[in-house]
């Protein structure tokens, strides 16, 4: 092949969409193209000896900030081993802030944006001349009508074994600082008529599990509930072979319109990913994030008591003018609202990201190596958000891991926040680690918190051995009662 288009995935099971989409669009250089796949935590000299094996002219790199540094070093290999081969990069590691990077430096070549128009013109002019004079190439953004849909390079495989990544929209009207979306004009929608099209294929195939990118799935509600309807007419015809879908939806915009498609989703169908992100009114005006508050906890309130969608609700910490307290308020008054789970994460300094502008009022201090995680601010101490980081840690082993459904209530008693970072404290103190702790080691240390805060140790061996958690043996229990479908997205 004279063209390869690689990336380095965070697991087998998500297949490269981007890839996917260059590939569709090669145009007349399609049949001399191929998309590698690896997946991080691989030998770099087995990556190399693999692709240089296919004796490519051309080879391009989709680079992320969970797989630079890997692809960094896949990137200096070959120069070394194989100067001739030209190396394209295109992603958002790469897109923003180019200049002082290694990774760069080694490539031939860097696209900036958008590669579907793009790559190919460059692939053109490295094959057939005259050679590019210029390293970075801005991409050109194309009208999403002229762009070729990739569903059909989804393979038998991937449709068995992998999440099908879907997008029925580009780009995001809102504004918040930490996100790269931020720098997108506006969202533009794919073609619903072609894009449904797509899908129906793609299910005709076998598929079952559809994981939409879009960044904002209920801005437009009609387009939400067309797509929807798609999803209810499937399994409405086959229940017994059920779909499941996923979306990312903006909180506090749920018409009844909406509701009455989600109400009609059976269990284990369909699930939510909820940006909340800060309940702080100072903060969200800070980051430029427009939300009203109370109505989308009223909307999470609805979801959990009126359908049965699993709801997947993120909260970051570490944005500026954002203290331990406020953030614990935030987190006890979401606890509060119920969501099967709170994804607790701590802010990244994206590059290209306008969260940048706060760094020397706020005494913003990130690692400088990805994913370029908040060390301190002028409000958290570097000592506090390592305590933060290891709460998230440890709330994912606990809480989100379904394991201790009956168990994790008593734990955050009437204040869940205060309660969980004194078990974290305890469970660092005890184990030095917040990883490879094993379940049945993990529900023991539980169960000795417990008592040491006064439970019997009767009662609290009986209180976890109600849950899963509590029956050492039985880890492939997990979230066992879900309905399958969820389960094998919930896995992901």
């Amino acid at each position: 092949m004279s063209i390869l288009l690689c990336t380095l995935n965070a697991r087998y099971t998500h297949a490269s969409l981007g890839l996917r989409y260059l590939l569709a669009n090669m145009g007349d250089l399609q049949a001399q193209t191929e998309i590698v796949e690896f997946v991080i935590g691989g030998k770099t000299t087995e990556f190399a000896e693999r692709l240089l094996a296919r004796q490519p002219k051309i080879i391009g790199f989709g680079v992320y900030i969970w797989n630079v540094e890997e692809t960094a070093r896949l990137v200096a290999l070959l120069k070394r081993i194989a100067p001739e081969v030209k190396i394209i990069l295109g992603g958002p590691e790469v897109s923003y802030e180019s200049a002082e990077q290694q990774i760069v430096k080694d490539a031939d070549y860097v696209i900036t944006g958008w590669g579907e128009v793009t790559l190919p013109k460059l692939c053109r002019e490295i094959l057939q001349g005259p050679q590019p004079l210029m390293k970075i190439h801005a991409g050109v953004q194309a009208q999403l009508s002229d762009l070729v849909m990739p569903y059909q390079l989804y393979s038998d495989e991937d449709i068995r074994h992998r999440t099908l990544y879907v997008e029925a929209s580009r780009g995001c009207p809102f504004k918040c600082e930490f996100c790269l979306s931020a720098l997108d004009k506006t969202a533009w929608p794919f073609d619903l008529d072609a894009f449904l099209a797509e899908m129906e294929t793609l299910y005709q195939r076998g598929a079952r599990l559809f994981k939409f990118v879009d960044r904002t799935f209920n801005l437009n509600i009609k387009t939400s509930q067309r797509i929807m309807q798609f999803f209810l007419d499937k399994l409405a015809a086959n229940p017994a072979d059920p779909v499941f879908a996923h979306f990312e939806v903006v909180p506090d915009h749920l018409p009844d319109g909406l509701k009455d498609s989600i109400r009609r989703f059976p269990a284990g169908t369909l699930q939510f990913e909820i940006g909340i992100q800060s309940l702080n009114p100072a903060v969200q005006t800070l980051v430029s994030r427009k939300q009203n508050n109370a109505k989308a906890a009223e909307n999470i309130r609805w979801l959990m008591q009126e359908s049965h969608a699993h709801l997947h609700v993120d909260l970051i910490a570490g944005l500026p003018g954002e203290t331990v307290e406020s953030f614990a308020a935030g987190f006890n008054q979401l606890v509060g609202i119920g969501p099967h789970e709170i994804q607790f994460g701590i802010l990244k300094r994206l590059r290209g990201t306008p969260i940048i502008r706060h760094t020397a009022e706020f005494a913003m201090v990130y690692d400088p190596y990805p994913p370029y995680t908040i060390m301190a601010n002028r409000d958290i101490d570097f000592p506090t958000m390592q305590r933060l980081v290891r709460f998230a840690r440890y709330w994912d082993l606990v809480a989100n891991s379904g394991r201790f459904a009956n168990t994790l209530p008593v734990i955050l008693g009437l204040e869940p926040f205060e309660r969980f970072m004194a078990l974290s404290d305890w469970l660092y103190q005890h184990t030095d680690a917040t990883h490879r702790i094993a379940l049945d080691r993990l529900a023991k240390l539980v169960g000795v918190w417990l008592q040491e805060g006064g439970m019997s140790a009767e009662a609290a061996e009986a209180l976890l051995a109600s849950d899963y958690a509590g029956k050492q043996g039985k880890s492939s229990e997990k979230k066992s009662s879900a309905p399958q479908r969820q389960q094998m997205h919930l896995a992901h």
